[in-house]
């Protein structure tokens, strides 16, 4: 008995010994660890600009949070740069970023979850007015960079180049910092004509309950494919038609569908997935 008693007590000792020691180690590793900041995006209103529509807007609305529950905000700096995607005019007219405006903390008022939010929302006309482009010098398939600095009461501030992986683009966080707006020839009335609709599934079985759907006036058509690997569909719009939409939505195993969908005039009027995005597709017809 006594030597179990020896043991038991020798154990508890060691265990004593043991947690102490990582105790210290974790208090050593939290002493030299800070916490920052971020801002989530809660909603991307409009992410696309129009070429024939310069009113068009990007429109976003963000959380900020901070481990005093937005007590640090002070402000958000709004920068952007201008990718110019087309080589045909032979003149590349990108443009260096710069700012845009800052967004006080006034700015800002309270979401449903005590942290602060606000909407931002910037026109075509006014984006391409603060970078110093003219219309003509860009086209369907240029790109506005918008870049978000985060500063707080303490003088620290974050950015894109702050934020790992998983803040950037994970679930939970959402808070990238930036966004990519691409500038779109989305027609102002339908283009009539047979539009090819190419819809793959990568692994053989089907588009897993997944479907394109397809509104023309009112009347709604939906594609997908039962099993198999490729669907391949002609879409009529008549001449005349008021009214044309293209829909995806998702099934199971998103990671394996994709598609493609060719314009009457030959252009590549919309692409996505793996994984395509939900809800409305817009179309890029610049030739139309």
């Amino acid at each position: 008995m006594r030597k179990i008693n020896k043991i038991v007590a020798l154990g508890l000792s060691v265990l004593a010994l043991s947690c102490s020691s990582d105790d210290n180690a974790i208090d050593k590793l939290f002493e030299n660890t800070t916490r920052g900041a971020i801002l989530r995006t809660v909603e991307i209103t409009s992410g696309t600009f129009n070429v024939f529509d310069e009113s068009s807007e990007f429109i976003v609305t963000l959380e900020e949070q901070d481990t005093q529950g937005g007590g640090l905000l002070e402000s958000v700096d709004v920068l952007v740069t201008f990718i110019d995607n087309n080589e045909a005019d032979g003149t590349d007219f990108s443009k260096d970023e710069v700012m845009l405006t800052t967004l006080e903390a006034s700015a800002f008022s309270e979401g449903p979850f005590g942290l602060p939010r606000a909407t931002y929302s910037i026109s075509l006309e006014e984006v391409k007015n603060a970078v110093g482009l003219s219309t003509g010098q860009f086209f369907g398939g240029d790109r506005f960079n918008f870049r978000f600095v985060l500063n707080l009461t303490d003088g620290r501030s974050f950015s894109f180049a702050d934020a790992a992986g998983t803040v950037q683009s994970g679930s939970f966080f959402r808070s990238p910092f930036r966004y990519g707006v691409d500038i779109k020839c989305v027609p102002t009335a339908p283009v009539p004509g047979d539009y090819e609709l190419t819809i793959e599934d990568s692994f053989g079985d089907g588009w897993d309950g997944a479907f394109i759907t397809v509104t023309i006036d009112g009347v709604s058509t939906d594609y997908t494919i039962e099993d198999g690997s490729v669907g391949e569909f002609t879409i009529t719009v008549p001449p005349g038609t008021t009214s044309l939409t293209f829909t995806y939505t998702p099934g199971s195993f998103e990671d394996e569908h994709s598609y493609v969908l060719i314009a009457p005039t030959g252009e590549t009027a919309a692409a996505d997935g793996p994984g395509p995005t939900p809800g409305e597709i817009v179309l890029n017809i610049c030739n139309g």
